[in-house]
């Protein structure tokens, strides 16, 4: 498990966050945002991420009510997680991503111009302020981003 590369969704019925993270190193950044609707495409854009970065294992981040009970989204979340198993044959693995997103936006807001906040959708040149749907991709991919650090904290006695 040392030199594991690991691909995180964020997923969502608008879009889906991407994180890329290194078991080796410990750490997690934002990678981009998928914001296909339709099934086929989004499943392009994840095969095309695969065979960029060639991740032995895939998480998926699983929406909790506060009391760690499941919602609506639970269960889309599972269904997609299977259809990554089956799809492209890695390892899949749910993590428990109650508060990511509040914590991806507490994270951009407080260093807005970090290099690791930069992701690849919806980008808009010659701003200095972003729009509600950028703010929101990078919010996004910022929680698969924390959704991936939180597996990687968790992990890390299997990696030493």
């Amino acid at each position: 498990m040392h030199d594991e590369t690991l691909l995180a969704f964020d997923f969502g019925l608008q879009r889906i966050g991407v994180a890329l993270g290194e078991i080796r190193l410990g750490q997690a950044r934002a990678l981009t945002c998928i914001a296909h609707e339709a099934n086929v495409a989004r499943f392009a854009a994840i095969g095309e991420l695969i065979a960029e970065w060639q991740p032995t294992r895939l998480l998926v981040g699983r929406p909790l009510n506060d009391d760690g009970s499941a919602h609506d989204m639970t269960t889309r979340c599972a269904r997609f997680a299977n259809q990554l198993r089956g799809r492209f044959a890695l390892p899949v693995e749910e993590v428990d991503e109650r508060f990511s997103s509040i914590e991806a936006d507490a994270a951009l807001r407080q260093t807005p111009d970090s290099p690791h906040t930069k992701v690849t959708c919806f980008t808009a040149p010659h701003q200095n302020r972003l729009s509600w749907q950028e703010r929101k991709a990078q919010v996004d991919a910022e929680a698969a981003r924390v959704i991936l650090q939180s597996w990687l904290e968790t992990h890390a006695h299997q990696t030493a």
